[in-house]
Formats: C-alpha cells, sequence, structure tokens
C-alpha cells in the first residue's frame, strides 16, 4: 500500500477504535453495538478495492482484537473484517462515484450480517458459544440497522478523505457528493437527483425561457 493509503487507514482506524470502545460500547443498546470500526474500513474498500481493502480490514482487526476491553481470541476479529474488506472490495464502483446510495446501503446491510454471522462461526470453532444465549437472530437485525442508521455519517466521509489522499480528480467534488449521498441514504436511496432538485430545474428551466422572450421582445422593438 501507498505511504499516504497506510497513513489515512491507519488514523481513521484508531479513531473510529477510540470512538467504538469509549462512546459506541458504552451506550447499552439492545443486541449488538453499532460497528463504526467494520464502517470505516467498508469506506476505505470502496476506494481501494479487494487487496486494499482486505488488508486494512486485517489491519483494523488485529488492533481491536488487541485493544482492552477485547475477551475473544486475538486474530477472531481480524479474520472477519479482512474477509468483510476484501469483498466490499469487490464491488467497488468502476468509475470510483457513487451515483446512488443503494448500492452503498446493500453492502453496509450485508457486510452488518456477514460479519455477526462470520464472528458468531469463528467463535463457535474456538468453543466460543456467547452469540446462542444472546439471541443470534436478534443480533443480526440490530446490527444490520445499528451499521444502517450511522452509515451515513462516515462511509461517505471516509470515502471522500480517500479520494483526496489519493489526489483523485473525483476529490474536488467529493465534499458535495458526500453531503449529497448521506442526504440520499437517509431518505430511502433513491437516488440523489430527485425531488427538490427537480423543482430546482424546472424553474431554472422556466425561468430562461422567460428570459429568452423578454430578449426577443426588446429585438422586436
Amino acid at each position: 500500500m501507498r505511504v499516504n493509503r497506510i497513513l489515512l487507514s491507519s488514523s481513521l482506524i484508531v479513531v473510529a477504535l477510540m470512538i467504538q470502545v469509549s462512546v459506541l460500547a458504552r451506550l447499552h443498546l439492545p443486541g449488538a453495538v453499532p460497528d463504526l470500526l467494520l464502517l470505516t474500513v467498508l469506506g476505505l474498500a470502496l476506494v481501494y478495492g479487494h487487496v486494499g481493502g482486505a488488508l486494512v480490514g486485517f489491519g483494523a482487526g488485529l488492533l481491536a482484537d488487541l485493544a482492552p476491553p477485547a475477551d475473544h481470541a486475538v486474530g477472531r476479529y481480524a479474520l472477519v473484517l479482512c474477509v468483510i474488506g476484501y469483498l466490499a472490495g469487490l464491488v467497488k464502483p468502476e468509475s470510483g462515484q457513487v451515483r446512488s446510495a443503494l448500492g452503498p446501503m446493500a453492502v453496509v446491510v450485508a457486510a452488518a450480517v456477514g460479519s455477526t454471522l462470520l464472528y458468531a462461526g469463528v467463535g463457535a470453532l474456538v468453543g466460543d458459544t456467547a452469540a446462542r444465549h444472546v439471541g443470534l437472530g436478534g443480533l443480526l437485525f440490530s446490527a444490520a440497522l445499528y451499521d444502517l442508521l450511522l452509515a451515513p455519517f462516515v462511509v461517505p466521509g471516509v470515502m471522500a478523505l480517500a479520494r483526496r489522499a489519493e489526489n483523485d480528480p473525483l476529490a474536488e467534488n467529493s465534499s458535495a457528493k458526500s453531503a449529497d449521498l448521506a442526504s440520499g441514504w437517509s431518505s430511502g436511496g433513491t437516488g440523489l437527483r430527485i425531488g427538490a432538485q427537480r423543482g430546482l430545474r424546472a424553474k431554472a428551466t422556466r425561468a430562461r425561457v422567460a428570459r429568452a422572450g423578454r430578449i426577443k421582445g426588446v429585438k422586436r422593438l
């Protein structure tokens, strides 16, 4: 990985892990805990691709395995995030530009469900049956719900920072795209150019027609 990728990824992962442990883990929400670290890996994987996503996921998971108050075997979450980062990188947009929130929403839900199942599966192999006592169905639903609610505030921003660090030409519009994507995400993921934007375009068209009519009237006089 490039140096700028390593620096940016390391910084974002450390910040995400600190917020995860010190804030989100203390909310005592029913079911799962919102996984800020997972969302950060997804945002980076959607820009860096499957190889970069796997490397970032492994590093983030290993750091989470070692950070207190981790109570599971070292390497367990590293394996989970490595696989999730690789798979998320496979659906990286070819143009590098996300035109609709529907795709990232599906990626977040699939990653939340997949990471929970994979984590529970690896735990079963090493003798950890905590997921059975909590209820796997409740964990899957709450994990997908919490991550989906948190994703509009995390994934677009992470993708914008990653593009800017890559000196991507798309980074010039990344801030506006991130805001639009977040608003489109929270409104249902039906696309970015809907509703109010169509109304503004219609008003602009009517204004141009009226202005052209006035100009023609002046010329005839």
